[in-house]
């Protein structure tokens, strides 16, 4: 089995972030999301990964690289334009021969894993096996109609009146039957390829398509606020390392992780939080739930529930929370008093109340 990463599109609710970045790179708990897709494909004993890239390519392979690091072997296939998940699947015939493989979405957060689902498609092998999740408003989602042995009857895309509540989240298993699928299809009304009119046409066809359900946690991380949420739930699985120095007038409580090269100096983290290599933390409180990235500056700051990204320095601002700190973004002091949320764009400066 090969696997199919896809990680263009434009990332418009990510912004202003996505308009320096690619949203796969965001970070949570100190890790672009791309990187926990990776690992969740290493997991399924895949190793030949495809990684569909749009005009931000470049960032994406300086990032990833070979892929050497997430143990898995990445081709890059470029995309000019958005023309929809179907097109990915055209464009990557050639990557994928006649191997079973599984879809993912770059940007899409599954925790736990999808190996049991992965096991199920290989054991039965139909010619497609969607992954769906119960949601409470189907109608922003592609959705999937079931019989009553879970087979899929029919998918229906943002259904103003859904007769399901299990929406599709971004990881498909298919066989090579796929591919007439994707070339019998023709556009949507929004100018793509859709992958599921190609899964509807193989359902038409008589193909066999199943769907099972993933019950665990499952973020598609395209807002801020979902970005936020996930690193909450990454870092509650955290445990605590110091490979960094903490000095003796720092107090560390909860599960806090201070990567290599990181200094805490008379300050107080609350966990569960990352410190990244290189960072300092000095005269702060770090709250929970907070993740900071590499070669940041700490200085005189209260920081809790949010995330700094590599470069960022905070220096004497208090109450910081819920805040997305960009790249080599600065923040500093202003005359006025008051409690501050801040999403802040890379390389940014900001004058909130000392």
């Amino acid at each position: 089995m090969k696997a199919l990463v896809l990680s263009g599109g434009l990332g418009t609710r990510l912004r202003p972030f996505s308009f320096s970045m690619p949203k796969q790179l965001i970070p949570v708990a100190n890790k672009p999301v791309l990187e926990h897709v990776l690992g969740n494909i290493r997991s399924l004993g895949v190793t030949e990964v495809g990684i569909i890239v749009g005009d931000r390519g470049q960032e994406i392979s300086e990032a990833i690289g070979d892929g050497s690091r997430s143990g898995v072997r990445v081709t890059y296939i470029e995309q000019d334009t958005p023309k929809g998940l179907a097109h990915t699947v055209i464009l990557a015939r050639e990557f994928l021969g006649d191997d079973d493989f599984v879809m993912y979405l770059g940007d899409n957060m599954l925790p736990a894993g999808v190996a049991a689902i992965a096991e199920e498609f290989t054991t039965h092998r139909p010619a497609a096996q969607v992954v769906v999740h119960k949601v409470e408003d189907p109608r922003a989602f592609g959705v999937a109609e079931l019989g009553p042995d879970g087979e899929v009857q029919r998918l229906v895309e943002k259904p103003q009146q859904p007769r399901s509540d299990l929406a599709l989240i971004g990881v498909y298993f298919f066989t090579p039957a796929i591919h007439e699928a994707v070339a019998s299809i023709e556009a949507s009304a929004r100018g793509e390829l859709e992958i599921t009119d190609a899964i509807q046409w193989l359902v038409t066809h008589g193909a066999d398509v199943r769907a099972s359900e993933y019950d665990g946690y499952w973020k598609d991380t395209g807002r801020v606020e979902d970005v936020l949420e996930c690193n909450r739930y990454l870092l509650d699985q955290l445990e605590s390392r110091v490979d960094g120095t903490v000095d003796a007038t720092s107090v560390l409580t909860g599960a806090v992780v201070v990567e290599p090269g990181a200094r805490v100096v008379n300050s107080r983290i609350e966990g569960p939080a990352i410190i990244g290599p290189g960072t300092v933390v000095e005269n702060s409180h770090i709250g929970p739930y907070t993740s900071i990235g590499r070669d940041c500056r700490l200085h005189r700051t209260h920081l809790d529930d949010s995330i700094t990204l590599d470069g960022a320095s905070v220096a004497d601002v208090r109450g910081l929370h819920g805040s997305l700190i960009g790249r080599s973004a600065s923040i500093g002091p202003s005359s006025r008093t008051a409690v501050h949320r801040l999403v802040v764009g890379d390389y940014t400066r900001v004058e909130v109340a000392a």
